[in-house]
């Protein structure tokens, strides 16, 4: 890659020649997906600070080896499933989650029932409505595109544990993400 143009190319190209030892082919690849990193980290329950340390951890990380990178899926869930793990090292290693079929924080039906203010809501205040296992499932499920195994063997809970939560956390979305009935309205506007 020419040092007097900025990289470009495809992912699978900037990892070649980032694996070469190119930083800035590698600085386009952060440039390109470290906002869909901080994102993901975020949905599973990261404050944002905590989401900027995390995403950059997992992009040195990436860089170290991004030589095993060999492009069979998109770059982006490479460096989110490196995000991701070291994120549930650090809540495994901080003891915060009790991963249980029960309810949890975040659990209470009048929030998910109380009338918004605005005909929208967005997805990360929806989200924290969720229990941190809900959250934690829905968000690498979705947002990280691993399967239900993929996610018990990493927080290493059953896998009904893990389905239970994302389809508990799929519903409470579902709730609190749907649009106002004309009723809701009407009381909403008095």
């Amino acid at each position: 890659m020419s040092m007097d143009r900025p990289p470009t190319g495809h992912d699978v190209e900037l990892a070649a020649f980032a694996a070469a030892g190119d930083r800035r082919a590698y600085g386009e690849l952060v440039r390109r997906h470290g906002s869909a990193v901080r994102g993901l980290l975020r949905r599973m329950g990261a404050d944002p600070a905590t989401a900027d340390d995390m995403a950059q951890d997992a992009f040195l990380a990436g860089f170290e080896q991004v030589a095993d990178y060999r492009g069979d899926g998109a770059f982006a869930g490479w460096i989110k499933r490196i995000a991701a793990r070291g994120y549930l090292r650090k809540v495994k290693r901080e003891a915060r989650m009790i991963f249980t079929d029960q309810a949890q924080d975040g659990d209470d039906p009048a929030a998910l029932n109380e009338p918004r203010t605005a005909n929208r809501i967005d997805l990360d205040e929806a989200l924290k409505a969720l229990s941190k296992g809900e959250r934690l499932c829905v968000s690498l499920c979705y947002g990280g595109d691993w399967s239900h195994a993929e996610v018990a063997e990493a927080l290493n809970i059953p896998i009904g544990t893990v389905k239970s939560h994302v389809k508990r956390g799929l519903d409470k979305l579902r709730a609190r993400l749907a649009p106002p009935t004309e009723s809701a309205r009407r009381e909403a506007h008095g």
